[in-house]
């Protein structure tokens, strides 16, 4: 008796248990379902009191209606693809810059400690620059505007990627290395069998950090000299008056920089060798 009992209740359990493994996903999609309505709400309620006030009813073509008719129309016709291109081959410009330069010497600020003190103020000093602020510098030193960006997008991009490399050449364990001295392990196997496994998550979160300080500042970078790119898009836009374009430019950068994120979050994941509690 005791034993069917037994058997009885764990037949009822594990339904009740894979409900529960079930809930949690659906529930998590539900509230980010929740969060996309209420943005969309308080997007068509300003689009409303927009229409209906005549000062303003020019700009009508903001609100969420206008702007999705356009964003599919700009879809269809390729639009969307052929201004996005040029945009996202800067960011990979000034992202592959970035790494090469500031993982070496995210790696060098970790290891010795004297580079570490003296670089500590002068990259803290330039860190806190503002990447747009080195544009009249930028225009000088090339001879196109697009090299111009790209280094711009470069010089917002290293400092994520540079202190968190270092952060992550930190955290390795001293003793690995003495473990791997004494089996005979020469600089170059360190650097790819030590080094680079241990610091690929904290490198992989510093470029997250980049990916998101350089579509900030690819925007604004694109409003002057070049004639492609999503930022010449919205500037083209509002010179032309075409309020549902403009939109329709502002969604489609939020979707790529959210994708673009995203793609980095499942990389930082994937490389983690910690174990998850």
């Amino acid at each position: 008796m005791s034993l069917d009992l037994t058997l009885d209740d764990t037949a009822a359990i594990a339904p009740r248990k894979a409900g529960g493994q079930l809930a949690g996903p659906a529930r998590s999609f539900g509230y980010v379902l929740l969060g996309i309505a209420a943005l969309l709400a308080v997007w068509w309620i300003g689009g409303a009191i927009i229409a209906a006030n005549p000062r303003t009813a020019s700009f009508a073509d903001f609100a969420p209606l206008p702007t999705f008719q356009r964003l599919w129309s700009m879809l269809i016709s390729g639009e969307a693809v052929k201004m996005a291109l040029p945009s996202l081959a800067r960011i990979g410009g000034g992202l592959a810059w970035a790494i090469v330069l500031g993982v070496p010497l995210g790696i060098l600020v970790g290891r010795f400690k004297g580079m570490r003190q003296a670089s500590s103020v002068p990259f803290q000093f330039l860190r806190m620059i503002s990447p747009l602020a080195w544009m009249p510098i930028a225009v000088m030193a090339f001879s196109s505007w697009n090299g111009a960006i790209v280094f711009l997008i470069g010089v917002a991009a290293i400092w994520p990627i540079l202190f968190s490399t270092a952060h992550g050449f930190r955290r390795i364990d001293p003793a690995w290395f003495k473990v791997a001295r004494n089996l005979g392990a020469r600089p170059w196997h360190m650097l790819f069998t030590i080094i680079m496994p241990a610091i690929l998550q904290d490198a992989l979160a510093g470029i997250r950090l980049a990916v998101g300080v350089a579509w900030i500042v690819l925007v604004p970078a694109e409003f002057l000299g070049v004639t492609s790119g999503l930022g010449y898009a919205i500037n083209d836009a509002r010179d032309t008056l075409e309020y549902d374009r403009l939109a329709a430019t502002v969604v489609i950068i939020g979707l790529i920089g959210f994708t673009l994120d995203f793609l980095c979050e499942r990389a930082v994941k994937r490389a983690s060798w910690a174990r998850e509690e």
